[in-house]
């Protein structure tokens, strides 16, 4: 099955819209957690990410939901979800959206 790469790559983004941080009221995307969405040969799919501390108390189930949750998508092939610490996620990150549903605007 041939898929448009900006196409699913869209559709991938649309998925981490609907994951949400446990604490925080704002989607991960939003929350710029997402550091990178890659649609590498055979529609395999490279997600980097990163979590607000490595005491986050979704540093076990999150990377994992994304996983379940992409690789749901019709078209995808296989899923890699890396955890970074590089750069360390802060606000600045958030998107004007999150930042404004947060009441930091």
């Amino acid at each position: 099955m041939i898929v448009d790469t900006e196409e699913l790559k869209q559709r991938v983004i649309t998925v981490l819209q609907g994951i949400y941080d446990p604490e925080i009221p704002v989607n991960i995307y939003e929350l710029g957690l997402i550091y990178e969405v890659s649609i590498l040969p055979l529609n395999n799919v490279q997600i980097v990410m990163t979590l607000t501390s490595p005491a986050c108390p979704a540093a076990q189930s999150l990377p994992v939901e994304v996983d379940q949750k992409v690789r749901e998508l019709e078209g995808i092939n296989d899923v890699h979800v890396a955890v970074t610490w590089t750069p360390p996620w802060d606000k600045s990150r958030m998107s004007e959206a999150a930042q404004l549903e947060l009441g930091m605007l």
